[in-house]
């Protein structure tokens, strides 16, 4: 048993770090830089049921303290990856999630029925009904608390794979629809994606992006994050894996003691690809330092009165 141990529900992870989706694709590539069987878990690719090319144009821009993107869902389709890249994702001896995306409630359904034979290959599903650089599709599904509980319920039918429900920041309300993937059978839920954002070149005085829009992400949205953590594991009564603007131990942490059970860590990744390394040595150090173990913390946050 180490120190870094954490569970997710039924899903038991050597530790709390998980590479997000749509920043390390299928593995391959981040595997040339370090043992990825240090994570606790990788998030494959947001995999549709058919093939996309993604966004035409600009899909990337740096931001103040983070990145907005709109590639759009690029990916080989959810058949390819059965073929080619499934096998390889469980030979890296850490947690296997798949990214789960669509545009309707049958593209889930049609991708869920492909996936789950594979249920001792994978360790669970992660529901992405929070895209937010997509013409249509997940983040208008996961922005209606019914809608999001519908889809949960049905995807719950065809599988006894965990289901983890990746939620928008973007609402009003984001314990209602954390709530609403709770009551459809969801094991826990992912806060939080992206949030909409906009660049402008002053000199064209047209949208950096050419999709005019995309999600940001990066250290700006951590304190975000850490709010709809607390505010939702105050009402829940399953796990929630934090993401947004991780990039160092002590990010780890505020996310475990706000409530998270484990966190995905994005884009500094991209920044830095051998992050994970540190910030795993660095949760080891506290750990022995404060003579806990990494589960501990979870949702020992104190409000003020």
């Amino acid at each position: 048993m180490s120190v870094l141990d954490v569970s997710v529900g039924s899903v038991d992870l050597k530790s709390p770090i998980i590479l997000a989706s749509g920043t390390c694709n299928f593995g391959r590539e981040l595997s040339e830089y370090y043992d990825l069987s240090i994570l606790g878990g990788l998030s494959s690719k947001g995999l549709t049921i058919r093939p996309r090319a993604g966004n035409p144009g600009v899909r990337v821009a740096e931001c103040a303290s983070g990145m907005l993107n709109s590639v759009g869902l690029q990916n080989p389709g959810v058949d390819y990856f059965i073929e080619n890249d499934l096998d390889y994702m469980a030979s890296l001896d850490t947690g296997l999630i798949v990214n789960v995306a669509g545009h309707s409630k049958e593209d889930y359904i049609a991708m869920v029925t492909k996936l789950a034979p594979y249920k001792d290959k994978i360790d669970s599903l992660e529901i992405n009904l929070s895209c937010p650089n997509v013409k249509s599709g997940c983040m208008s599904i996961g922005s209606d608390p019914k809608e999001i509980r519908d889809i949960t319920s049905e995807l719950r039918k065809l599988t006894d794979l965990p289901l983890w429900i990746k939620l928008t920041p973007n609402v009003t309300d984001v314990k209602t629809c954390a709530l609403a993937a709770q009551d459809g059978g969801a094991d826990a839920v992912v806060l939080i994606n992206t949030l909409l954002g906009m660049a402008v070149d002053i000199k064209t005085r047209r949208p950096v992006l050419t999709n005019n829009t995309g999600g940001y992400s990066g250290p700006a949205i951590k304190p975000v994050a850490l709010r709809m953590v607390s505010e939702c594991y105050r009402v829940l009564d399953i796990p929630i894996i934090g993401c947004g603007g991780i990039s160092s131990a002590n990010d780890v942490l505020e996310f475990l003691i706000c409530g998270a059970s484990a966190v995905e860590i994005g884009t500094a990744s991209l920044v830095h690809p051998t992050c994970p390394v540190d910030i795993t040595n660095d949760l080891i150090s506290y750990c022995k330092e404060n003579s806990i173990e990494l589960k501990e913390l979870t949702g020992t946050l104190t409000l003020w009165n």
